[in-house]
């Protein structure tokens, strides 16, 4: 089934808006939309774009809802965050304040202390996401890396 182009935009301003557009793969596609609006068939429309029928059926669907603008590639919208405010909050305040080598058994937290400390907490996260989650505190300056620095000798307790 053939989708209807919208009646607001001819084949010579659809023309028009591609000479105007400063993407040219978003100017291929007006193109291609102008063509069918010109009488040319869903086929030859696509072969002028260098696309397929149905891509460019997918791309006549969002002309229809968002005009000459919405021809624009996207980001992505990416995977969601993994750990929450809190948490990330949470995560700043453990790298602020360091590890407690009675405790913790380091002097320095290395990515994986810090991923066991969430797990400990019921949160997961994989390596990158510490690097991304730590990466603007003000504990950790730019470009510093985690590292474990074991005493060479017995921590003892001063109090």
């Amino acid at each position: 089934m053939t989708i209807a182009l919208r009646t607001d935009y001819d084949a010579v301003r659809i023309r028009a808006a591609a000479r105007a557009a400063p993407d040219s793969v978003q100017a291929c596609r007006l193109l291609s939309i102008a063509a069918i609006c010109e009488g040319k068939s869903r086929a030859e429309a696509a072969a002028l774009g260098g696309m397929s029928r149905q891509t460019l059926r997918d791309w006549v669907r969002r002309f229809n809802a968002e005009g000459p603008d919405g021809l624009v590639n996207r980001k992505a919208p990416g995977a969601r965050r993994r750990l929450s405010a809190a948490q990330l909050a949470e995560l700043a305040e453990l790298v602020g304040t360091g590890p407690c080598p009675q405790t913790d058994g380091v002097v320095r937290w290395r990515r994986v202390d810090l991923r066991a400390e969430l797990m400990r907490a019921g949160a997961s996260a994989n390596s990158c996401t510490l690097r991304s989650a730590h990466k603007g505190t003000a504990a950790m300056p730019e470009g510093h890396v985690l590292s474990l620095r074991m005493f060479p000798f017995p921590c003892v307790n001063v109090s």
